[in-house]
């Protein structure tokens, strides 16, 4: 199976059994998933699901999360990883929305990277799942996956290589879509130390059943 075909294989099969999916954190408004996003990194989605709504009652948007002291704010995240660099990372990022975006998140990629703590892949994900954007963020279960099956190659061995390697091989209209497939996949069957195999769609054309693939 060439590469080409394991994309036609995989994509063919979350197109017509999975279909549109989102990501699973939950929000109210851009500001409020970027602050999701922020906060999931490095931590599970359920987490953080468990702690932001009470967040984002006491701040639900950035005008008063500007105002926020950091011992209040690390007393709502306290419970996620990095709790006292995301305690602050929020509270600055939202005094930079107030101070140089009027309390709007922007849409272009270079000016959401400006925020504090905003990486590339939290930049993509707002992109993607609020303004609509052919972005695809590659977080531990995307970069993971796609080399597990194959859809990049060993020398894909960043996440901006393998985001790059993706973007050239899924159809633009898809790509949005393409990141959750893959990174639910990663998160419930793929995953890091004990693999689903039994239950993985894909198992009958995973690299690991080929003494020496190329594919990994």
């Amino acid at each position: 199976m060439t590469r080409k075909e394991r994309y036609t294989f995989v994509l063919d099969y979350f197109r017509k059994n999975v279909g549109i999916v989102s990501t699973e954190l939950m929000f109210g408004s851009a500001f409020q998933l970027l602050c999701a996003t922020l906060l999931s990194a490095q931590c599970t989605d359920k987490r953080i699901n468990a702690i932001t709504p009470a967040l984002f009652v006491r701040f639900p948007d950035a005008k008063t999360m500007a105002t926020a002291n950091e011992e209040e704010v690390f007393d709502y995240v306290k419970s996620v990883s990095y709790p006292n660099a995301k305690a602050k990372h929020l509270i600055e990022m939202a005094r930079m929305l107030m101070n140089d975006f009027g309390g709007e998140v922007p849409s272009e990629p270079n000016e959401l990277m400006k925020l504090p703590g905003v990486g590339r892949k939290t930049a993509n994900v707002v992109q993607a799942v609020w303004f609509g954007k052919p972005t695809l963020a590659v977080d531990t279960h995307v970069y993971r996956v796609s080399r597990r099956l194959g859809l990049v190659p060993q020398s894909a061995d960043t996440p901006r290589k393998v985001e790059d390697y993706l973007m050239k091989n899924i159809p633009l209209e898809e790509v949005s879509s393409a990141h959750h497939w893959i990174l639910l996949h990663g998160r419930y069957i793929c995953k890091s130390a004990k693999p689903a195999c039994k239950e993985c769609v894909f198992d009958a054309i995973c690299p690991k059943l080929f003494e020496k693939s190329k594919l990994v």
